[in-house]
């Protein structure tokens, strides 16, 4: 305590002038926690202020988005500097040099806190201007690098915390700690192999691109839609709305469906009609069907995937037509659509040329045992 602030606590009254904690009176006490209360409030108003900022900025803004993250850290840095100024007030003597210095490294962890935690929040600014800027390309890929970007600075931002509150406590230099973090490091490689395996799937995703965000992909029996890909993991969003989180390990290591990127949707199906349908009918039959897909909505715009109808196969029970088409772009709910109407329309042609659909059939011969009597 310096001269200035023991004259000041020497003009409060006689009554708050009475030593009660190590040497530091009621006065002493209340000064510090009434500096720790004001600056608090003080960065309290702050916040307010700045969310009302950011309120009246535009949406999704740099701006906006600054004043968030910086109102978000001020109430922890408004302890910090509370204390910082309270302790001037408190006489550390006679607790001895311990107490001095557990206040002190205390104050120095804490300042670290509250800046990692600044840091920590402000990295959504060059996050929310990269995802900006991606919203301007076509490429799936930058949409992707964003949330690895703002994970990894993130997890800087937490190491470099941790390193400098190990500083703090420990009377070694940054060089031996820093070793012995390295050796800490190789045995805790040595126990996460997995993970490790996972950091290295997803580097080899990112550098492969076989899917990107929102890309329809079939892998191990999970159909669905890619909703976030990590540095560990990958979140798939399946079809029955079951949310699948695959480690990226072993999603490098195996065949990967990326149903998005196909161009075109192939559609194989087989007609039967009876066996006692006419050669006549046969050949009417396979002319309806080419007449259907003939030109039809989807068609190949190259002109190299066209429709095809055979007369393929003498079935068990039926006279077979394998029918296939190419349907683009491969927009899986019109398909869905056009076939319906493929399906309509060849039920209603044949019923109009009377041709019939075959259907599994089995025909039983019963021998009639005659059985001859003597009487």
């Amino acid at each position: 305590m310096d001269v200035n602030t023991l004259a000041l606590v020497n003009q409060l009254p006689d009554w708050m002038n009475h030593q009660v904690v190590a040497g530091n009176s009621w006065g002493q006490i209340l000064l510090f926690f009434v500096c720790v209360f004001v600056v608090w409030v003080i960065a309290r108003i702050i916040k307010a202020w700045t969310h009302k900022l950011s309120d009246s900025s535009r949406e999704s803004s740099t701006r906006k988005v600054f004043l968030n993250s910086l109102g978000k850290s001020l109430p922890l840095l408004g302890v910090w500097a509370g204390i910082k100024i309270g302790v001037y007030f408190i006489y550390l003597g006679e607790m001895g040099g311990l107490a001095e210095t557990v206040v002190f490294t205390g104050l120095e962890v804490l300042l670290v806190v509250a800046v990692a935690l600044l840091v920590y929040y402000l990295v959504e600014v060059p996050s929310s201007w990269l995802t900006r800027q991606t919203e301007k390309t076509e490429s799936k890929f930058d949409d992707m690098l964003v949330p690895i970007v703002r994970k990894s600075l993130r997890v800087t931002v937490v190491l470099f915390a941790v390193v400098s509150i190990a500083q703090s406590l420990s009377d070694k230099p940054i060089s031996a700690l820093i070793a012995g973090l390295g050796l800490g490091g190789l045995a805790f490689a040595l126990a996460a192999q997995d993970t490790i395996k996972n950091l290295f799937g997803s580097l080899v995703i990112f550098s492969d691109k076989p899917f990107g965000l929102g890309d329809r992909i079939n892998y191990d029996g999970h159909d669905g839609t890619i909703e976030e890909v990590g540095l560990r993991s990958t979140r798939l969003r399946r079809l029955d709305g079951h949310q699948v989180t695959i480690p990226n390990g072993e999603l490098a290591n195996k065949s990967i469906h990326n149903i998005a990127k196909r161009p075109f949707i192939r559609r194989i199906f087989t007609i039967g009609v009876t066996y006692d349908t006419s050669p006549e009918k046969v050949k009417e039959a396979k002319a309806i069907l080419e007449d259907i897909l003939k030109d039809h909505e989807g068609l190949d715009p190259k002109g190299e995937l066209l429709p095809r109808v055979y007369f393929s196969d003498f079935s068990a029970s039926s006279l077979d037509f394998k029918c296939m088409y190419w349907y683009h772009p491969p927009a899986y709910w019109d398909y869905m659509d056009f076939s319906e109407r493929v399906n309509m329309e060849i039920l209603q042609r044949f019923n109009e040329a009377g041709i019939e659909f075959a259907f599994p059939t089995q025909t039983i011969h019963l021998a009639k045992e005659e059985s001859s009597s003597n009487s």
